[in-house]
């Protein structure tokens, strides 16, 4: 999995804290920040998300109802509407960011009870023990979230 593949999934997964995936995605370049929401979207399709996952997504990323990203994400017509949120304007994107990571988690924690309860061999669904196996950083004190 890519770098960015592995942090976007331990913050739908609530790894990472979502306010440490802000500051990351923050600090990305345009370029690459188009390239984060591209890969987000084509994940929550992968996880079967659906358009009445909206209004949870919307919840859970603590953006308005009233924001465009959470207007377009209860639209219908799912895949249409993630390509207008992925391109939406630059003003937008850590809003529509923190939304397709909800999404995310919404619909992969759906797939996560449905199919993989019992055990599974996606990489991404195995994070958490990997991670929970990893040494800790240099500087960083136990208990702390990366």
């Amino acid at each position: 999995m890519h770098e960015h593949a592995v942090i976007l999934n331990e913050l739908a997964q609530d790894i990472r804290p979502v306010s440490w995936g802000v500051v990351w995605f923050e600090g990305l370049t345009a370029e690459d920040q188009l390239v984060v929401l591209r890969d987000l979207a084509y994940y929550c399709i992968q996880a079967g998300a659906v358009v009445e996952d909206g209004p949870e997504s919307v919840l859970l990323a603590g953006i308005r109802v009233t924001h465009t990203p959470a207007v377009l994400i209860t639209r219908g017509r799912l895949a249409e509407q993630l390509a207008k949120i992925i391109n939406l304007p630059q003003d937008e994107r850590v809003k529509a960011f923190r939304l397709l990571v909800a999404l995310l988690a919404v619909a992969d924690g759906r797939r996560r009870e449905r199919y993989c309860a019992g055990g599974c061999s996606h990489a991404w669904h195995q994070l958490r023990n990997r991670r929970e196996t990893e040494r800790p950083l240099p500087n960083r004190k136990r208990g702390v979230d990366p």
